[in-house]
């Protein structure tokens, strides 16, 4: 069927629901972070504007929360239709691991989801501060199993393989959750969570900005907290990320070189390496066409020496080279946003010294055109996480090929098709939902979920709806 295999679809199927996942739960990491802060705060202060804030953000966190649920249920029941062979070879770590992330997390958030949503003026103050810090913590937790599940995939240890049967069995728990990459990846993922939030508020604070300046008005004092608080996160976190980037760059360049040559476009490895910026990586000629590169630089970032040596992709047999030309755009791109992010923390910081900060409509703009960077940038480097792990599952150990169901073509080009549309129609509605909540400036009084009739039970459950999750894809 036009030259596609039934892993191919397999993959790309993975791929296409968990690139509409992932934004989600992260969405639901930070913002859950940013409601504790905004409650606390008003504890705190007494300052009515937090509160708006609180109630306003929170009618935004129960879509996306809801949207993260309906979009990782899905992936649970892919593991038994289309990676069997994977479940059964993986499933005596990976399973429990995910049954810790129940036990823990998911009770955690599903026991105060329904007090933080609608029990701000049913139960007291501290009471709710509480059941809003449980949820942040449970989304935190949440995000901490299923990252430790994915890196054991990308950087296996504390494993036995049962000869028989070929299946991974746990030796060592505690080198299985935390293997090499597991702190790099949760500190870069957390830091991923909040700056993508950040930038999301900066947006829609952004928006309003420029709205009220258009109609001859001062902005909200809701609205220039918000804006204030973003540009404090941006301004603070863009930078600790690239410092907590490149410490995950050195680590993969340890455990796994072949994906650290192929982000780069690197064929032959040398020491004293430029640092290409551009090009078109050539699979099949094995080169790297229409280069622009800085001499020294590569081994420079990548070794932190300008002797440095760095990897080649002809290292490595042809079939075990991971997809160059995907990883090396995705790469480029997440670098470039987490660039810009930067770059507009450290304009807010002179205008805020300036005293311009509410005035500057440019930063206005550009923090509005600036609002998807940070879920952008997360997917490119959920990319070229797992595209460098290719053409394996579990890193070095079993591949891809020898992950997927036996399941016809016909069938898995049905399922596809059918969630394609299913997406698109249901995520077109909930994206619609959240871009009207946006376009509604806070404002004082402004009314959360506990002033309306509960639409969720409290007790609302959650599938493990969290990033990386499992990464099979690609």
């Amino acid at each position: 069927m036009f030259g596609l295999s039934a892993l191919f679809l397999a993959r790309f199927q993975f791929a296409f629901t968990v690139g509409f996942h992932i934004v989600f739960p992260a969405f639901s990491i930070g913002l859950a972070a940013y409601l504790a802060v905004l409650e606390g705060l008003w504890l705190k202060t007494g300052r009515s504007a937090y509160l708006d804030l609180f109630k306003y953000w929170l009618k935004i966190f129960s879509v996306v929360f809801a949207m993260g649920v309906v979009s990782g249920l899905v992936m649970s029941y892919e593991f038994g239709t289309n990676w069997s062979q994977f479940s059964q070879k993986a499933g005596p770590i990976l399973g429990p691991m995910l049954a810790y992330e129940v036990m823990t997390a998911f009770f955690l958030e599903a026991g105060f989801l329904g007090v933080m949503m609608f029990g701000l003026n049913r139960v007291g103050k501290g009471l709710h501060f509480g059941a809003t810090c449980m949820v942040s913590i449970g989304t935190l937790i949440s995000m901490t199993w299923i990252l430790a599940s994915n890196s054991w995939m990308q950087t296996p240890q504390g494993y036995i393989i049962d000869e028989a049967t070929g299946r991974f069995l746990p030796g060592n728990w505690w080198q299985i959750i935390f293997n090499p990459s597991f702190p790099f990846r949760l500190v870069h993922m957390g830091l991923a969570a909040f700056l993508s939030v950040a930038f999301i508020v900066a947006g829609v604070a952004g928006w309003h900005l420029l709205k009220a300046r258009r109609e001859g008005r001062q902005a909200s004092e809701q609205v220039r907290l918000m804006f204030s608080m973003a540009m404090w996160m941006a301004a603070i976190v863009a930078p600790v990320q690239f410092l907590a980037g490149d410490t995950q760059g050195l680590n993969t360049l340890e455990y796994q070189p072949a994906k650290i040559a192929a982000m780069e476009g690197d064929w032959d490895s040398e020491g004293r390496a430029p640092e290409i910026l551009f090009g078109i990586p050539d699979m099949e000629n094995e080169t790297t066409h229409y280069k622009v590169q800085i001499p020294l630089l590569g081994s420079l970032i990548l070794t932190h020496s300008l002797d440095g040596k760095v990897p080649g992709l002809k290292d490595y047999p042809k079939d075990l080279r991971p997809y160059s030309p995907l990883l090396f755009f995705s790469f480029r791109i997440m670098i470039a946003l987490g660039s810009l992010m930067v770059l507009v923390g450290l304009w807010s910081l002179f205008l805020r010294w300036k005293g311009s900060l509410y005035s500057n409509a440019m930063l206005h703009r550009v923090a509005l055109w600036m609002s998807p960077a940070g879920f952008i940038a997360l997917l490119c480097g959920w990319i070229t996480t797992e595209v460098g792990r290719q053409p394996y599952t579990v890193y070095g150990l079993l591949k891809t090929s020898d992950s997927v169901s036996q399941i016809a073509l016909p069938s898995m080009a049905t399922s596809m098709v059918a969630f394609v549309i299913v997406y698109f129609v249901v995520f077109a509605g909930g994206i619609t939902i959240l871009l009207r909540s946006f376009a509604e400036e806070p404002h004082s009084g402004e009314e959360g979920p506990s002033e309306h009739e509960p639409q969720m039970s409290a007790g609302t459950t959650q599938v493990s709806h969290h990033p990386h999750n499992a990464g099979l894809a690609e």
